[in-house]
């Protein structure tokens, strides 16, 4: 595969828009194929040596050559932030989805389509502008204080060290006999400081009437551990961090009183080492809600090849 690796070869010269300029000759660049052009060279020389300022860059003795790349695949995975990689953990919002019984389903339509926007442009010029109703309890979403408190901050309020780039810890209960979670099951994790992530393993249900009923939950005296242990986030992938049985909701009022926000129906957990990761769930910054959809994932370091 070496013999057929090409490079190109040139010279450049750099002036720049406040005086002055740069010169280099004999450059070598791995390229894809078997051309590049001098706009592609141009570009890839400002933008690999950062320059600032810049008015015109002429490319010079341009050669394309067969040899084989300076740079490797593992040297390329190392740039820019492939040391991590990302997991989704939240459920995709599609029209006349229900999330929770009782609360209308979302509308997604357009409000103006492809075919409507053409009056608007060119020919050949189009877009899509869409619109969509729902409830903010829909999908995976975030619950601020202000969704149990009035006197609480809603989710315009995070600050984005509170909702992003936390690092976390999950606990397991999937296939664990009963519905309730005690603090038992927090007491091997270290919570203090960190998202606290409860796998149970109902976002199976997902979409189905089986979701609905008998969901696993917290109890009041786990959502005082994890209190009083010094959670900055809670998360479940089940249907409701409280039993939806009890109308006190022991588990929303001790945690958002406290400050702590809650996540529910995330999905995807099973995906997560127990600790060793940092978890993101980031609401739109809309004022006056208590709670509102997310892009809940986590990040993780590449293990690589």
């Amino acid at each position: 595969m070496g013999t057929t690796d090409k490079r190109v070869q040139f010279d450049f010269e750099v002036d720049f828009s406040n005086g002055g300029g740069i010169q280099g000759q004999g450059f070598r660049l791995d390229i894809d194929g078997d051309d590049i052009d001098d706009g592609a060279l141009s570009d890839y020389i400002v933008r690999d040596l950062r320059l600032l300022m810049v008015g015109a860059v002429r490319i010079l003795n341009k050669q394309v050559i067969a040899e084989r790349h300076k740079r490797t695949a593992a040297a390329a995975a190392t740039d820019g932030d492939a040391g991590t990689r990302h997991i989704d953990l939240s459920h995709a919002i599609e029209d006349g989805m229900i999330t929770y019984k009782g609360l209308p389903a979302p509308i997604v339509c357009d409000h103006m389509s492809r075919e409507q926007s053409r009056a608007h442009y060119t020919t050949g010029t189009e877009f899509h502008i869409g619109k969509i109703t729902l409830v903010a309890n829909t999908g995976t979403y975030i619950d601020a204080p202000y969704h149990r408190y009035a006197d609480g901050k809603d989710v315009s309020g995070f600050d984005l060290d509170e909702v992003a780039g936390l690092v976390a810890v999950v606990a397991r209960v999937a296939g664990m006999a009963g519905r309730a979670i005690d603090r038992r099951v927090f007491l091997p994790l270290d919570a203090r400081g960190k998202a606290v992530l409860v796998h149970t393993g109902w976002d199976r249900h997902w979409r189905t009437d089986r979701y609905f009923e008998g969901h696993p939950f917290l109890t009041a005296d786990a959502a005082e551990y994890l209190r009083d242990a010094g959670a900055r986030l809670v998360g479940i992938d089940s249907l409701n961090i409280d039993d939806t049985a009890d109308g006190r909701r022991p588990v929303h009022s001790t945690l958002l009183r406290a400050g702590i926000p809650i996540v529910e129906h995330l999905c995807g957990l099973e995906q997560l080492p127990t600790d060793g990761f940092r978890f993101s769930a980031v609401p739109v910054k809309v004022k006056g809600m208590g709670t509102f959809p997310v892009r809940a994932y986590a990040t993780l370091a590449s293990t690589g090849a």
